[in-house]
């Protein structure tokens, strides 16, 4: 972003760039406390100079931004092969009839915009339904429904529309693709849905997350880059705000004009639920995500805020987020507090095990990326307890590996006999047990997955905690 249009918009700013970067600007960030003239860093004039620690944090940052631009099309060719044959072998009735198929010369090919073409997201958790066992008016209730249409964002419309329509009987009001201005394409998915009871209406809105093979998404999650708003919104991480609909030149104007083909997330749904809300007065919306979708789930109701969109935030249930990652500062923190309190709004927090997500962008005495509100924390036992900040914050420390590790065998393990002690619909298939075995490797990998969620949701105890819906 151009330095005028940050004093619009943002009193401050810190932006990394690891197109720009060259090996000897490596040297640099290490060495050279100033980094504002550097070409691999845009950053305000106020812009102070980076201790040692910082430094070396940004290093790590921008590394990993670089290794993951590096990467994002041999790992998207190598996510589109896996996705092709998982769907190929469901398509044709497993593995021995894909063989037979060929032998006759039948193989039926998947179609990627069918109901039954799946990510890989759902081929580690192929649950459907709702559970039964948690009504309307239990306080699991919307946690549950959001874990599940976190996790359903993952898919195609074609698959939305059975599962919502066939399985949770509500109404699919929508799946869409929006565009990010920075990275010039379509990048961010959401859907919404509708639950009716009477004359009450509940309207999910569900950010699609961070995908396996999507390294841009992973590198937004890794990237430090931040916007302090006006407003005492306080900072806000660079790559989220992109993703939910920073205007280059702009900023985050209250109205943009659209253009039809490239529909931008935040203003987008903003006007729909307008739109919705206004057509029924005893109509509320809740928002959902897990991991990126879990950022852009708590950033949407933010910037409602900064745009001081009262009456839609009147109207807001709760906030569900599920393996989110940090998204501002401890003043961002006061901020959306102070907006939960003042509209009676429910912001909860999930983090399961050693999920590493949770635990970025770094956050130490040195670094600005805070967590805010409680959290629900999860362990592998699916024991819940309500803390001010997940154990273990940052993930990476030497005292923590060998625990974490044993955990990771621990859950390994726990797929050949969950089946047994909770019920066949909580069966592990062949790809989440090797995801597993990876995971022992790298133990928060695996904790992120989305079915580590949905497990939690229902099997938490209700005696954690009890509100009123």
């Amino acid at each position: 972003m151009a330095r005028s249009c940050s004093k619009e918009f943002a009193s401050n700013y810190m932006l990394l760039n690891s197109e720009n970067l060259g090996f000897i600007d490596l040297f640099y960030i290490v060495l050279s406390k100033d980094l504002k003239n550097r070409k691999f860093i845009d950053c305000s004039e106020g812009a102070r100079e980076e201790s040692s620690s910082r430094r070396w944090i940004i290093f790590a940052s921008i590394v990993a931004q670089k290794l993951l631009f590096f990467l994002a099309k041999p790992l998207a060719r190598f996510g589109s092969k896996v996705e092709y044959w998982l769907n190929l072998i469901s398509s044709n009735g497993g593995f021995v009839g894909l063989v037979q198929n060929f032998l006759r010369g039948r193989v039926v090919e998947p179609n990627k915009e069918s109901a039954n073409f799946f990510s890989i997201t759902e081929y580690t958790d192929k649950r459907v339904d709702l559970d039964k066992s948690i009504k309307p008016g239990d306080w699991r209730y919307l946690s549950a429904l959001s874990i599940m249409a976190a996790k359903a964002s993952y898919e195609n419309k074609a698959y939305l529309e059975t599962i919502v329509r066939d399985h949770w009987k509500m109404e699919l009001l929508g799946s869409f693709n929006f565009w990010n201005d920075y990275q010039e394409k379509a990048n961010t998915q959401a859907f919404l849905c509708r639950e009716t009871r009477g004359d009450e209406e509940l309207i999910v809105v569900s950010f699609r997350g961070t995908e396996v093979f999507d390294a841009e998404a992973w590198s937004s999650d890794v990237d430090l880059s931040w916007y302090e708003l006006h407003c005492g919104v306080g900072k806000v991480h660079g790559g989220f705000l992109k993703a939910l609909g920073l205007q280059k030149n702009l900023g985050f104007p209250k109205e943009i004009e659209q253009v039809d083909d490239r529909p931008v997330a935040y203003y987008f749904i903003r006007n729909m639920l307008r739109e919705l809300l206004a057509a029924n007065k005893n109509a509320k919306f809740i928002v959902t995500g897990h991991s990126l979708g879990g950022a852009l789930a708590i950033l949407f109701p933010a910037i409602l805020a900064f745009h001081k969109e009262d009456l839609l935030l009147e109207r807001l249930q709760g906030i569900y987020t599920f393996g989110q990652p940090r998204v501002g500062d401890s003043k961002f923190g006061e901020f959306m507090e102070e907006q939960l309190k003042n509209n009676s709004i429910r912001y909860f927090r999930t983090v399961y095990c050693n999920d590493i997500v949770p635990r970025l962008p770094y956050d130490d005495n040195n670094f600005m990326f805070k967590h805010f509100g409680e959290c629900l924390y999860v362990n592998s036992f699916y024991k819940g307890q309500i803390v001010a900040e997940e154990p273990n914050k940052n993930y990476f420390s030497l005292l923590d590996a060998i625990p974490q590790m044993a955990n990771a065998v621990w859950e390994l393990a726990r797929s050949f006999v969950i089946p047994y002690t909770r019920g066949a619909d909580y069966k592990e298939g062949a790809l989440l047990r090797v995801i597993r075995l990876l995971g022992v490797l790298v133990p928060g990998i695996s904790a992120h997955l989305p079915q580590n969620y949905v497990n939690a949701s229902r099997l938490v105890s209700s005696d954690v905690l009890r509100i009123d819906d």
